[in-house]
């Protein structure tokens, strides 16, 4: 069942496509057609049920052959659609794209979990394309990661610019500690990772730490029997070529951005 919102949104995608009206379809003779969608390469599927409501919000009959996080093939059916062919083909591009997208997100989240071990998890980032974190987000956990953040009011997250405009990290970490149970903490260094640690954060991210770095924090951490008290996240410059040493390093977390900001769709299509 999807929810009120995300009914909306697919609403809205539509609606930004048709414009006034679809006037190429309208053109066609009325007539009631069977169409199906097809994979055309290997993947993760993600975002059928979404595409099914597209071409239902238009009265089109649906039946989704591959259900979400299924491991697809070329030139397999992933869902039948009938209903007048005008509807049909006003959907097809905005349930395409989003079918293709979510897919590729999913296809590409799997293949970096696949190069870490299971005690490290791999995260999303808010580095989405505004008004498709929802789906995007979704997508990640089809595929195998964790969503982080949805929303800025979930949870606390002090970051290199929020420390530029404050007085000090410990005058920041100070003030989430009065309001908050649990809160992130962005540093650049293992004696700030060691402060924030002290100073009782939830998760430290070490942004753009080499795997080096990050062990020798890690045993800082330890000498100090900080290591236990904390979530440790591995970010920044972090893609398939470099992931499994991030993995090894003990890290509890590990988030990419890539994932949600340079999709790579999934190449498929309506044929009637």
């Amino acid at each position: 069942m999807l929810s009120f919102n995300a009914k909306k949104q697919l609403m809205d995608f539509l609606s930004e496509d048709i414009g006034k009206g679809d006037i190429t379809s309208a053109l066609l003779p009325k007539r009631n057609i069977s169409a199906k969608i097809i994979s055309r390469e290997d993947a993760i599927l993600a975002g059928v049920k979404h595409a099914s409501e597209i071409f239902r919000l238009k009265g089109c009959n649906t039946k989704i052959i591959k259900k979400d996080g299924s491991k697809i093939k070329p030139n397999q059916t992933i869902m039948t659609i009938t209903g007048d062919a005008g509807k049909i083909l006003t959907c097809e591009r905005t349930a395409l794209n989003l079918l293709t997208r979510m897919s590729g997100i999913a296809t590409q989240t799997d293949c970096l979990v696949r190069k870490i071990n299971k005690k490290t998890k791999l995260y999303a980032t808010r580095k989405t394309a505004p008004g498709l974190r929802y789906f995007d987000k979704e997508a990640v956990e089809i595929g195998g990661g964790k969503k982080h953040r949805l929303k800025l009011d979930e949870m606390v997250m002090i970051k290199d610019n929020h420390i530029a405009v404050s007085d000090s990290l410990l005058s920041l970490i100070k003030s989430a500690k009065k309001r908050y149970k649990k809160f992130e903490v962005e540093v650049e260094n293992t004696p700030d990772a060691v402060l924030a640690a002290k100073e009782g954060a939830t998760i430290i991210m070490l942004d753009n730490f080499s795997p080096g770095q990050i062990k020798k924090t890690i045993q800082v951490l330890k000498s100090q029997k900080l290591r236990d008290k904390v979530l440790l996240e591995a970010s920044g410059g972090i893609n398939s070529k470099n992931i499994a040493k991030y993995g090894n390093t003990g890290v509890d977390i590990i988030s990419v951005g890539s994932i949600t900001n340079s999709v790579k769709g999934i190449d498929m299509s309506l044929e009637i």
